[in-house]
């Protein structure tokens, strides 16, 4: 037998999170097809939050529409009278064609009703930039803030070639303002032109990073952190930390007389004196103090390192541009962030489609979208994650493959040029097998989070 250890609450809290996301984008993509239907006199039979294959969890009919919530949170649809969808209705579409059927439509009817869905959920996604940005603002850390360069917190970043103290001028020749735009460049870029030792070198990318980097089951963590001073935060009563002394906000500066002002040298150093005393030179109140104390087995302490942006601000080691915005500039700004997140996306897209790039192995399913939600509640993250995902989702709606809504707009789209309408057994057959080709790509995503996940145990 084996048992796994899961921290269920954590689990709990993100796919909570997960589900409420989905619900909120489901339902305002659905609604996108709902309400151009009702518009143009289309019947809508269903519509539903989640899908309900033999029963559903609530449903209630008003006037023609029965409205409900299934119990296999997979999506959501709605059911417009004369379509081929997902339910494959081939009794209703073998009858003649009623005027209140999506078929008997005029072509540009039809084709606005099928981009509703995507055109409303690219809306959410710019309102919710928006509000997130008027009620807390923006928050993004100067390169020039960051002197100390930038400290390696992935082993797999040395054997790319970067070492601690590293400062990151440019990736693909595009200056890096902020430190926060790091991790998206790299991901996408070639090369990273860096300042070693008061000369610029060039490092050189794998192709394969992200399928190195999935490889190694990295479990969230940051390739990159800001190269700060070590300043103790939090030290517990019964740590060794505590029993030399130390106390909050004090600065490391040496152990045994060997320079230990940032936490590579301190880690460097601690590693070989396991199990040892060592002698701790520390600035605490812009004064100078000597401690001793007992290294234990693993070679740490047993305080916490100060780490939080805000405070590591006000303390002076980093600065924190703030940019405030108001109701009506909030929008344009909010457009902005959506567009510049759905251009990365795509950028992202393609590297999967990429096979040289291995960045296949990363597709995940939904415990991959779980696990980029905090493990606290967090509003504004939640907010920010959302956004995120409904205009990924309207991305990928949009690809023209069939049984999504890109594969119904390019039948309408072709229709309209030509003159000519698909015939229904085109339209069945291209369901069918638009319908495979997304349950091999769940099933594809969904296998690759928990055989990931297992292997990593």
């Amino acid at each position: 037998m084996i048992l796994l250890a899961i921290d269920w609450a954590n689990v709990g809290i993100k796919a909570f999170q997960l589900i409420l996301s989905l619900s909120i984008i489901v339902i305002v993509h659905e609604f996108g097809h709902y309400l151009p239907s009702k518009i143009f006199k289309c019947r809508v039979e269903k519509f539903f939050l989640f899908f309900d294959p033999w029963f559903a969890l609530v449903k209630k009919k008003i006037g023609d529409t029965v409205y409900g919530i299934g119990w296999l949170p997979l999506g959501g649809y709605v059911k417009i009278s004369g379509m081929i969808d997902e339910s494959m209705d081939k009794q209703q579409m073998s009858q003649p064609a009623q005027p209140w059927e999506f078929r008997s439509k005029p072509a540009w009817q039809r084709l606005i009703i099928m981009v509703g869905g995507v055109t409303m959920n690219v809306l959410l996604a710019f309102a919710i930039y928006a509000m997130v940005l008027f009620v807390w603002g923006e928050k993004k850390i100067p390169m020039s803030s960051v002197t100390n360069g930038i400290s390696i917190a992935d082993s797999l970043m040395y054997d790319i070639g970067f070492k601690d103290g590293d400062k990151i001028i440019s990736i693909n020749d595009e200056p890096i303002v902020y430190y926060d735009d790091i991790l998206k460049k790299l991901f996408l870029g070639e090369r990273v032109r860096i300042e070693r030792n008061a000369q610029e070198q060039t490092i050189t990318l794998p192709v394969n990073l992200i399928g190195k980097l999935v490889e190694k089951k990295r479990s969230g963590l940051p390739l990159f952190i800001p190269r700060i001073p070590v300043i103790v935060d939090v030290v517990p009563d019964t740590s060794n930390a505590s029993k030399a002394g130390l106390k909050r906000y004090d600065k490391i500066v040496s152990v045994d007389s060997v320079h230990a002002e940032f936490f590579d040298e301190y880690k460097k150093i601690m590693d070989k004196r396991k199990g040892q005393q060592v002698q701790l030179v520390v600035l605490r109140n812009n004064a100078m103090d000597t401690l001793r104390a007992q290294v234990t087995k693993d070679g740490t302490l047993g305080f916490l390192r100060l780490n939080d942006p805000e405070s590591l601000d006000s303390l002076g080691y980093i600065k924190i541009e703030r940019k405030k915005y108001g109701l009506f500039e909030s929008f344009p700004a909010g457009i902005r962030l959506a567009g510049e997140n759905l251009k990365s996306y795509i950028d992202q897209f393609k590297k999967i489609l990429s096979p040289k790039t291995e960045a296949y192995k990363g597709v995940g399913g939904f415990k991959g979208m779980g696990s980029i939600f905090p493990s606290i509640w967090d509003w504004q993250s939640f907010w920010t994650i959302t956004a995120f995902l409904s205009i990924a989702l309207a991305f990928m709606n949009i690809l023209p493959i069939p049984a999504l809504d890109g594969g119904h707009v390019l039948f309408t789209v072709l229709e309209i040029v030509t003159g000519k309408k698909p015939s229904q057994k085109v339209l069945e057959y291209a369901q069918v097998v638009g319908m495979i080709l997304l349950l091999a790509l769940m099933l594809y995503a969904n296998g690759n989070d928990w055989f990931g996940w297992l292997k990593g145990k």
